[in-house]
């Protein structure tokens, strides 16, 4: 278990909407990568392997699409009330990412998680392996499969799965909102391209993944890349134009020495399947 990785959730089961915080109590090296087409996002490009800042505070996954990412200045606010932010002349200043999906017309689309339900998202913080899963958080008015069109949608959610080998372990917070379909492991894909209803554009899977590994944040990157790969994995199609799946991954460093490169293969590898694991938890 990564003890250090914390879960908080506010939903509204009526409005059909909700946010989730990844909170981390010390920050954590960490990037990310968008595969899908129409991501909504905040404080995302900070991320990027070049940029100057390395380390975040907390992450906040939230369905009202780019309403949502409002969400993100509640948890702001908290963490700079805990004395938490990166370090500049005028006070700390926390490093908060946020991951919008678009569930606005699953309930009442007036109803957004804004900064108020983000940071009562962070007063219900518990570790992962005890948080809620499912219709919660951001999941509350996620669907998947509308490759045929909304009236054949299925609800989808909020899954968590971790993962661990050779004294490595990776945790996937995932809320899984996709165009395409979940799929069991080892099911084929072999069935003819989708056909594309007239509106598909209400969709997206977003989350992180965190290890208790020591990485850099190029290596991190790498790591988000794999566990994309676990999501294309578990959805089908996945990365869709009309997705904006985005992933962060993050590093503990509770694992203090550096990785070999067969060390870091292991830890991309657990991303993969924890990944793969989380989405599908999230409809189980």
């Amino acid at each position: 278990m990564i003890e250090s990785v914390l879960v908080g959730h506010w939903s509204d089961p009526v409005a059909r909407t909700g946010c989730t915080v990844v909170h981390f109590p010390e920050a954590v090296i960490a990037s990310g990568e968008v595969r899908g087409g129409s991501p909504a996002s905040r404080e995302f490009a900070l991320l990027e392997p070049a940029r100057l800042v390395d380390r975040i505070d907390a992450v906040v996954l939230s369905g009202g699409s780019a309403f949502g990412l409002a969400a993100a200045d509640g948890v702001v606010q908290w963490c700079e009330e805990h004395g938490r932010g990166f370090p500049t002349g005028g006070g700390l200043v926390p490093i908060v990412i946020g991951l919008g999906l678009f569930d606005l017309m699953e309930g009442d689309a007036s109803v957004r998680p804004g900064a108020a339900e983000g940071r009562a998202a962070c007063q219900e913080l518990l570790g992962y392996n005890v948080a809620a899963q499912g219709r919660v958080g951001a999941g509350t008015g996620a669907t998947v499969d509308k490759t045929r069109g909304r009236e054949h949608a299925r609800p989808g959610g909020l899954g968590i799965a971790h993962r661990e080998h050779g004294g490595f372990g990776v945790v996937a917070i995932m809320a899984v909102n996709s165009f395409g379909r979940v799929v069991a492991d080892g099911e084929a894909f072999d069935e003819p391209p989708p056909t594309i209803p007239g509106d598909p554009f209400a969709n997206t899977t977003i989350g992180v993944v965190v290890t208790d590994a020591r990485l850099t944040k190029a290596q991190c990157h790498l790591v988000a890349q794999s566990a994309h790969d676990g999501l294309a994995r578990a959805i089908h199609p996945a990365h869709t134009i009309f997705d904006g799946d985005a992933i962060v991954a993050a590093a503990t460093g509770e694992m203090h020495h550096k990785l070999d490169p067969p060390e870091l293969e292991a830890v991309r590898h657990l991303a993969a399947l924890a990944t793969a694991d989380a989405i599908r938890a999230a409809v189980a």
